[in-house]
């Protein structure tokens, strides 16, 4: 049963750019603009009237943009929850401008020992994430550690969650590495890892969606009952301006949004698109978390359950649930 009809999250990339190269990602080998603070704005008044909530600048590296806290400033003054993740290398030279401006800011690390983390990254990124969490906690920031968890590194959930979360009151979030095109991310998750990161979900200052792991289980999304619904929950929009369909990874269409997303996205052609989220044939299989989070929120089954506990209780972490109403 479907309880919400309308899109509810917007993943905004602001640029492809990246100043890491890291090696389960593609986008940063894109070639790419900025968007503008018009068409930004522009959209978000699509986006409100559209329904949606909740606005991720994305990339790429969002903090490569230089504007990005006049994109922020203009998103909350529409009433949207606003969220970033970051390397933390540029933070500390913005952190003062963003300050006050992001409901969700997500620090990625994925060891906690340096060199690892770092390899992983293809830069020296490990010692400018610590930075940003003192810098960020001394504004009176809560950030997150976004950890992408491989079969290779599950092991390190406990380290991190003491030595680095824990002693800076951090919320640990657990992020299954996912497969698209041809990127490699490493071995597939064993039942092993699966059981752990969900006993890890259930700790103190925690979160792990843990319909993220039954979906793995299940061998993600099939296209003859189709659990996603990217094309109806999320926008995407191009550092081009352009609306992406039925989602980034796929990105089968492309189109020119010229100051008319709440049309475009109405229209027929796109609506045709919209209809076949999660049936095509590259969509077999998939479990791309950033599109099943939102599937998971509007539609009634086994999915919905096993997202509520998490989703409460990070919500509740953050106090965001009174926006989110």
């Amino acid at each position: 049963m479907r309880l919400v009809s309308h899109p509810v999250l917007c993943n905004y990339y602001v640029t492809y750019r990246c100043n890491a190269t890291c090696s389960f990602c593609d986008i940063w080998e894109r070639p790419s603009p900025y968007v503008t603070v018009e068409n930004v704005r522009d959209n978000l008044r699509d986006l409100k009237r559209l329904g949606v909530k909740v606005i991720d600048f994305t990339g790429g590296e969002p903090l490569l943009h230089r504007q990005l806290d006049v994109l922020l400033k203009e998103a909350k003054q529409a009433g949207l929850i606003t969220t970033i993740t970051t390397n933390g290398l540029l933070y500390p030279k913005y952190a003062e401008r963003l300050r006050g401006l992001v409901d969700m800011l997500h620090f990625s690390l994925d060891s906690p020992i340096a060199e690892e983390h770092d390899r992983s990254r293809g830069v020296k990124c490990f010692d400018k994430v610590m930075e940003s969490i003192a810098l960020a906690r001394q504004l009176g920031e809560r950030p997150d550690i976004l950890f992408t968890v491989f079969e290779h590194n599950v092991h390190q959930i406990k380290q991190l969650h003491e030595e680095i979360c824990l002693p800076n009151g951090l919320v640990l979030i657990l992020n299954p590495v996912f497969e698209y095109n041809t990127v490699d991310t490493g071995e597939r998750f064993s039942e092993n890892a699966l059981q752990e990161m969900t006993w890890w979900g259930r700790q103190k200052n925690v979160y792990l969606n843990d319909a993220f792991i039954s979906l793995r289980r299940d061998g993600g999304n099939h296209i003859d009952k189709p659990v996603c619904k990217a094309g109806s929950t999320t926008l995407v929009i191009s550092p081009e301006n352009k609306l992406v369909l039925p989602c980034y990874h796929l990105g089968l269409k492309e189109f020119a949004i010229d100051g008319q997303l709440y049309d475009l996205y109405r229209s027929a052609e796109v609506q045709q698109l919209v209809a076949l989220e999660g049936r095509l044939p590259a969509c077999e299989g998939c479990a791309i978390n950033c599109y099943m989070q939102p599937s998971f929120a509007v539609e009634l089954n086994k999915y919905w359950w096993k997202a509520l506990p998490s989703t409460l209780k990070y919500n509740r972490i953050k106090g965001t649930w009174k926006q989110l109403l």
